[in-house]
């Protein structure tokens, strides 16, 4: 059990940091190479703070702990909206003032219908799992077009600040690319085992340790770059940073995992208490997102309380749940 627990401390220190150089190394690299900010902050970065989770859930796939893949995905997204915007609201509310993350709002609620679709039947086999990865390919498509189209957009001010500061040689970034993608695959390794160990030794269901544990550590990436991006004012990007990991969590992620593993028997508590959170945390956020009554929307401190509260009681109930003291 301790070694276990070593291994989950170190899995997930190592994930943060690797994840870290391996988008700095990224979007470093795409700047040498004339790619355009936005661009950079839509689809470099925003995939690669969904990196954690693509490579931990393939992982946990191949080892054969699909439900913790799959929870890792929904947990994720739940920590996401839930537990990271909300503690970013309280440090410094969140202004959005991107057409851009507007318009990715609607998109999101989409995809999650759309994952709810696929497990209306308690199953993910391989030929939804391909239509989820072909819907993240379009969703490159679309991200690549957004952000060529809107250069003006507040979102790729927000970036153009962030990364003029990067000096760093192309050599030096294409290696901590490569080195940091490594090091997120041997992290990734390393957590889902100590993981499924801890699970399997205290009896607990791989798909609550999916969405408690390893969805906590597979965010933090997320949770930093919010918070900083808040503090600093860069409230587009905190906000986007979130909806573009919550799309590549449900397209990228379930997609990869399950095509390496078809889930042919998910429990019906996926649907009837995961997938739902996570649906009514999106709406929740949408509506927070477009003010409606103004012409930006605004998550203030009282939000992010309610949203942190939110995060607080579903944990708190899979928890109690999970330990029987809930029938």
């Amino acid at each position: 059990m301790t070694l276990s627990i070593v291994a989950i401390l170190v899995g997930f220190a190592l994930l943060v940091w690797s994840a870290d150089r391996f988008v700095e190394g990224a979007a470093v690299a795409a700047r040498h190479l004339g790619m355009p900010p936005l661009m950079i902050g839509m689809v470099i970065v925003g995939f690669g703070t969904s990196a954690p989770e693509m490579v931990v859930s393939a992982m946990a796939a191949m080892d054969g702990s699909p439900n913790l893949a799959l929870g890792n995905a929904l947990g994720s997204n739940i920590v996401n909206t839930a537990l990271i915007l909300g503690i970013t609201a309280l440090i410094a509310p969140i202004a959005v003032n991107s057409d851009i993350v507007r318009r990715e709002l609607p998109l999101l609620l989409l995809i999650c219908g759309l994952l709810g679709m696929l497990l209306w039947d308690n199953e993910l086999t391989a030929f939804e799992a391909i239509v989820l990865l072909g819907g993240f390919f379009l969703l490159l498509v679309w991200s690549i077009y957004s952000a060529l189209r809107g250069q003006g957009d507040n979102l790729g001010n927000e970036i153009q600040e962030l990364i003029k500061v990067e000096s760093m040689p192309l050599g030096k970034s294409i290696f901590w690319l490569t080195a940091g993608l490594i090091l997120l695959i041997v992290s990734s390794r390393i957590l889902v085992w100590g993981a499924v160990t801890i699970a399997e030794a205290i009896g607990i269901s791989d798909l609550v340790i999916g969405l408690t544990i390893v969805a906590l550590g597979t965010s933090l990436p997320e949770l930093a770059a919010s918070v900083i991006a808040a503090r600093k004012g860069e409230h587009d990007i905190a906000i986007g940073n979130i909806v573009g990991s919550n799309m590549f969590n449900i397209l990228a992620v379930v997609g990869i995992s399950g095509v390496i593993a078809p889930m042919p028997a998910i429990a019906p508590e996926v649907l009837l208490r995961d997938w739902s959170t996570m649906m009514a945390l999106t709406v929740v956020l949408l509506m927070m997102a477009y003010g409606f009554r103004k012409d930006f929307g605004r998550i203030n401190r009282l939000e992010g309380a309610l949203l942190l509260l939110s995060f607080i009681v579903y944990t708190s109930y899979l928890v109690l749940s999970e330990t029987g003291m809930f029938f």
